[in-house]
């Protein structure tokens, strides 16, 4: 009996991304194949490619070209947004042998088969990679065309999975062992527009016909901050973490990005989620330099921010696209501009993480430990996303226990454990 094929798959870029990578995962093993972490080994290495920003492009072609001089006899292929946008340009890169793009992406096992290189490979289709949070797609592709985002022309319209399809599939994660699903895609908050129905009814029956100990939400827009949807919290399994993408803090900003909601919408969605979900963590995104972005639309985001006082802040430079308006527009900020204003965004951003966790100094939470990080000590999540560490001998991976939080540590709160 031949050994199984070797296949190595990588991810640059979004949850969504992970979770179709994930997904490649499991059906490669069920072709029979060994699933590496290492791509030095392989026979057959995968890249899920991102291109949101040129930083992701030049981070997809550097992890390519590192591929095929460690390991110069596999078989390499680039796929996902990267290779949507721009399959011509990966094709040229050196040791690339294969470019498929979103659309056929899910196909790859299928593709390799046909090509022969997955030929007289049996067994090894059981050793499944064990993880503490399982990602779960639910929804592909994004209507809005923001006028810098690329991502709708390489993930296309919006296309939703069937609610008993999700359904199934957290219970299949639930069998595996996950105690935390996380539900992905593009533009969660447009789950069901194209079959009838909403997030609130996917949620609902998974809350319902599931036994997930923990399900989490990706990025939701403003608008998609409703009365309907938080009142599904009253069940303790929904984590108290919404991520809600602001962009700008600053209107005229935000008329440029056409986002559909201004900062007083904003405001409010943030006032009500807080109200009707105590402790709930709030994390954005923020873009810095935004084509015409002045020193007094800088500091108004600022403020704004500042007011808001976001468990965490996610900083991007302006990183024009080309295809999108924004690529198109004048009055470009200067690239030290843009690091100046997003180091004082960053710190900004460090400043209110320290500032929610210390809020929970004292209480005692539930965290999902998931790995150890040197020595005996372990470190998980909080239900509302609060990185603990703890020192334990014994073995916490993918336990749900309860700690005292009792200290700050540089990335989180130090962690005693409770009586379990």
């Amino acid at each position: 009996m031949a050994d199984p094929a070797r296949i190595c798959l990588q991810t640059l870029g979004c949850k969504l991304n992970q979770a179709e990578t994930d997904h490649l995962k499991r059906r490669f093993r069920k072709a029979g194949c060994q699933v590496l972490d290492d791509p030095d080994n392989a026979d057959v290495y995968i890249l899920n490619t991102c291109t949101v920003t040129h930083v992701a492009d030049r981070k997809s072609r550097h992890l390519l070209r590192l591929a095929r001089r460690r390991n110069p006899d596999a078989f390499i292929i680039a796929t996902g947004c990267y290779a949507e946008r721009a399959p011509g340009e990966l094709a040229k890169l050196d040791g690339v042998d294969l470019v498929i793009g979103n659309r056929d992406k899910a196909h790859l096992p299928e593709i390799l088969e046909g090509m022969g290189k997955l030929e007289e490979m049996r067994g090894g289709g059981d050793n499944l990679e064990f993880r503490t949070r399982a990602l779960v797609k639910i929804q592909d592709g994004c209507s809005d065309f923001c006028s810098y985002c690329i991502v709708p022309r390489v993930r296309g319209r919006e296309r939703s999975v069937p609610i008993h399809q999700v359904v199934e599939e957290v219970k299949e994660r639930v069998r595996e062992g996950y105690r935390e699903v996380i539900l992905t895609g593009t533009q969660i908050g447009a789950y069901g527009r194209d079959i009838g129905k909403t997030l609130v009814d996917l949620l609902e029956c998974v809350l319902a016909e599931t036994e997930i100990e923990r399900l989490r939400l990706t990025s939701l827009q403003p608008q998609d901050i409703t009365p309907s949807l938080l009142r599904l919290w009253s069940d303790e399994r929904l984590c108290r973490h919404l991520h809600i993408p602001l962009q700008s803090g600053c209107d005229s900003v935000l008329l440029r990005m056409r986002r559909r909601y201004s900062t007083t919408d904003f405001e409010r969605a943030v006032t009500v989620a807080r109200d009707r979900v105590p402790d709930i963590s709030i994390t954005t995104d923020i873009i810095v330099g935004f084509p015409g972005e002045s020193e007094d639309e800088f500091e108004e985001s600022y403020r704004f921010c500042e007011r808001m006082g976001f468990a965490a802040i996610h900083v991007f430079p302006f990183s024009p696209r080309a295809g999108t308006s924004a690529a198109l527009m004048l009055r470009k900020v200067d690239e030290r501009v843009k690091c100046q204003r997003g180091e004082r965004m960053l710190k900004l951003g460090r400043e209110g993480s320290q500032s929610f966790r210390k809020r929970f100094l004292g209480r005692t939470m539930k965290v999902l430990w998931e790995s150890r990080v040197g020595g005996g000590v372990w470190s998980g999540f909080t239900d509302n996303y609060i990185r603990v560490f703890a020192s334990s001998t014994e073995v916490l991976s993918n336990r749900l226990v309860a700690v005292r939080l009792v200290g700050e540590h540089s990335q989180g709160l130090w962690g005693r454990l409770e009586e379990h």
